[in-house]
């Protein structure tokens, strides 16, 4: 192979000639401030646009490694190499779909898809920001490792390593002397090159399982899968002042909730109970009756509250108090065309004390064979008045890490019957009256409950969680760039050593081949990014 083989980009390459035509052909400006041939010191390139640290600490290490497990990996490194001339083969077919849709031939665009998934579980906060730079670092690493390690397999001795910084992107590379690549066969060329895609790989399948085991490792510190824990709620969202980090949501209108998903699937279910059940709703001047969830409350309670007149003297109840209208047996008849749109006997009563008693009405996603006739003869079903458009959900939280509460629970075991204002103060139910869906995002869980209490606990599986899954995202991300037909990327060398293979084409032909997979391979390639950029905008 020809010329010196130099990493750029974290992700690419950048090929460089022998040492007397180098200034030829460099891409980046390139000044050293001491000798690589001192393997204890740092070289530091800086221009307007680049600047790296090289270092050649890890040269005898990484080299002595790989001659002493050669036969294993280069198995190992062979391995990648079907892996990466897979990857680059249906990259470019991928690519050509990105032409197609440009051209409006076909529908779909696989890295739009791609760049949304990612970019959706990000955001612009400090951890997030955190978690992407040791995942690129994690990232970066392990695929210059694979390069590193194929290159020592094969006798050729690495001149540095360097963590650079080109135009606001960062990256690292590793260099190999020229003249010991140039006797290399095209597979052992191979093997170096498709060595970081493969590592990169690897990660991914590291990071997914690590995901997978990730409850069971941490199972002597943490429970998981019990109920999801509140690690934190915006001043923004609509359950701050109802939740606080730390509380455990227990249920959702009294459906056990287990982990963050089911949270996000049962709001969703209930979102789409209340737009199916509108249908249901009788609409009075402004107000709606809910149709379809209600509550058994005893006829007493009725009795002492206050009641009220919607309709033609139109009135409301007290801030504190919630309004609810009887709910009868056939629910039709009240929808009844022949029948006024008038509501009479609307009950004003405390929403904390009704969400206690027995459920009816068909809406409830834990009663299966709702129905408003369920109650009591000494009970009748209410249904609760509220604005058309807004869905009434009950949450019921507890709050196992408050100090009282800790010391509730253990009193319980030995002592007397608590107090059942000291409970309340450790959990309950409240109503939410709004936007499910938006109120489901504002708040931030984890499935993980530390065993114990104690300080910033409650945080750690978060954190490993995010860190894998931006560290998959990333080094997958870093194996399907350097997959690419691009020039200074990895897929340029493969491509390269894989058109090295035919030997029906000459070396002109071979290089002109080279060059239009190249050239176009580019232009797709800018084309995709700046639909993505578009599309981001």
């Amino acid at each position: 192979m020809e010329g010196r083989r130099v990493r750029m980009f974290n992700m690419g390459r950048a090929r460089g000639q022998h040492p007397q035509t180098q200034t030829h052909h460099s891409l980046l400006p390139i000044h050293s401030h001491s000798n690589p041939s001192s393997p204890s010191r740092l070289s530091t390139t800086i221009s307007c646009c680049y600047c790296d640290f090289k270092f050649w600490a890890f040269n005898q290490p990484l080299f002595h490694f790989g001659r002493s497990h050669s036969q294993i990996l280069r198995a190992w490194f062979s391995i990648g190499v079907g892996f990466g001339l897979t990857l680059l083969f249906s990259i470019s077919l991928i690519l050509i779909w990105e032409l197609g849709r440009a051209l409006n031939l076909f529908h779909g665009s696989f890295f739009i898809n791609l760049f949304s998934r990612f970019s959706s579980s990000f955001s612009t906060s400090i951890a997030d920001v955190a978690c992407i730079f040791i995942a690129t670092m994690v990232s970066v690493s392990v695929h210059e490792l694979g390069h590193a390690l194929a290159a020592a397999s094969e006798c050729v001795q690495m001149e540095y390593v360097a963590v650079f910084v080109a135009f606001l992107f960062p990256g690292a590379l590793v260099a190999f002397d020229s003249e010991s690549l140039q006797p290399l066969s095209c597979f052992a060329a191979l093997r170096i090159y498709c060595a970081g895609i493969w590592h990169n790989a690897v990660c991914c399948a590291v990071c997914g399982l690590a995901l997978l085991l990730l409850p069971f490792i941490l199972f002597p510190f943490y429970i998981h899968g019990e109920s999801p824990m509140v690690l934190g709620v915006p001043s923004t969202s609509p359950l701050s002042g109802y939740l606080s980090p730390g509380d455990v949501i227990v249920s959702v209108d009294g459906v056990p909730i287990h982990n963050v998903q089911e949270w996000m699937e049962m709001t969703a279910l209930i979102n789409e109970l209340a737009l199916r059940g509108r249908n249901h709703s009788l609409d009075v001047q402004g107000f709606g009756i809910n149709r379809i969830k209600g509550y058994c409350v005893p006829n007493s309670m009725m009795e002492e509250s206050k009641q009220i007149v919607i309709g033609d003297n139109q009135s409301s109840c007290p801030d504190d108090l919630t309004a609810f209208t009887p709910l009868p047996c056939d629910h039709t008849s009240i929808l009844d065309h022949n029948h006024p749109s008038r509501i009479e006997k609307t009950h004003c009563l405390n929403a904390k004390n009704v969400v206690k008693l027995n459920k009816c009405g068909e809406g409830w996603a834990a009663i299966t064979n709702g129905s408003n006739c369920i109650c009591s003869q000494e009970e009748s079903c209410l249904s609760p008045v509220q604005i058309p458009g807004l869905i009434w959900v009950e949450i019921t939280y507890s709050r196992p890490y408050y100090l009282e509460c800790l010391r509730v629970r253990r009193k319980s075991f030995v002592g007397p019957r608590i107090s059942d204002s000291m409970e309340s103060n450790c959990g309950g139910t409240f109503v939410f009256v709004g936007d499910v869906i938006s109120m489901a995002r504002s708040v931030k869980l984890t499935a993980y409950q530390p065993r114990w209490a104690f300080p910033l606990g409650t945080y750690l599986p978060n954190v490993l969680e995010r860190i894998l899954i931006c560290t998959f995202q990333v080094s997958l991300t870093l194996a399907l760039l350097n997959s690419l037909p691009v020039y200074f990327l990895d897929g340029e060398s493969i491509l390269e050593a894989t058109l090295s293979h035919f030997a029906l084409l000459c070396p002109r032909k071979r290089r002109k081949v080279l060059q239009v997979c190249l050239l176009w391979g580019t232009l797709i390639s800018i084309l995709a990014f700046f639909r993505i950029m578009l599309h981001t905008l």
